[in-house]
């Protein structure tokens, strides 16, 4: 029994959030991948979508552009849509603004020249295209709605408000720290063993007068994740220039 390292005994509220946040990253790394699937289709069978939103935000993931892929999931479907029936796709994708302009050019770019494949191949591409769509549809549902509840059940937590006072976390992935670190705080030995856990710790190797440091490959890799994602965000928000200070009279 002394060889075993015993279970941290975390209370019930930090087990649950474990449970949702795990599964909110697992949801967004789903979401990933059925992204990264769908575009390389794309660029094989439907080059002139991808070239549409190459320069929007959130590219093939913004809601425009899947309600517009659902209905034409094909270069031949695409250029038999009018301005009137894109401008309605918007519409109903959530956009308000600058509609007929937006319309216009997508409009431009699905009609353009582009290399086609034979129509069987075309419209197998196409009903690819639409699985992969709905299977994005259900990842992005999911990590929304994972998000929503992983975050309302941090906010419970007493130490919900020391973790997001730290630089680069946020409710999210603060219950994504909170869930790998427990509550219990007879779980590390101290902040070496929590670096540890996290690989931000080297490993350091010596033999004779060789000594040797080391990246940590064994780690927490959620932990890890999380803490690379609050390096960035902490970083960006530091070398950010400040505000000024409103005029006095």
């Amino acid at each position: 029994m002394a060889m075993h390292r015993p279970m941290p005994a975390g209370s019930d509220l930090v087990q649950a959030i474990a449970v949702l946040a795990r599964a909110q990253q697992d949801a967004v790394w789903d979401r990933t991948q059925a992204h990264n699937k769908r575009r390389s289709l794309l660029r094989e069978c439907y080059p002139a979508f991808l070239a549409a939103f190459r320069d929007a935000r959130g590219g093939i993931m913004r809601p425009e552009a899947r309600a517009i892929l659902a209905a034409a999931p094909t270069p031949g479907a695409a250029a038999d849509l009018s301005v009137e029936q894109i401008v309605d796709l918007l519409r109903q994708a959530g956009r308000q603004r600058r509609l007929m302009a937006e319309a216009t050019r997508l409009h431009q770019v699905l009609i353009a020249e582009q290399l086609r494949r034979p129509a069987p191949v075309e419209r197998a591409m196409g009903r690819q295209a639409v699985a992969l769509l709905r299977a994005l549809d259900t990842a992005c549902v999911n990590a929304d709605e994972l998000a929503e509840a992983a975050e309302e059940a941090f906010d419970q937590h007493p130490d919900a408000e020391i973790i997001t006072g730290l630089p680069g976390l946020g409710r999210l992935t603060g219950a994504r720290v909170l869930s790998e670190m427990g509550d219990d705080r007879s779980r590390f030995a101290g902040a070496r063993s929590l670096k540890a856990c996290a690989g931000s710790a080297p490993v350091t190797r010596a033999s004779g007068r060789s000594v040797t440091v080391m990246h940590r490959r064994v780690k927490n890799q959620r932990l890890a994740t999380a803490g690379y994602q609050r390096g960035i965000l902490g970083a960006d928000r530091l070398t950010r220039s400040p505000r000024p200070l409103p005029a006095t009279t």
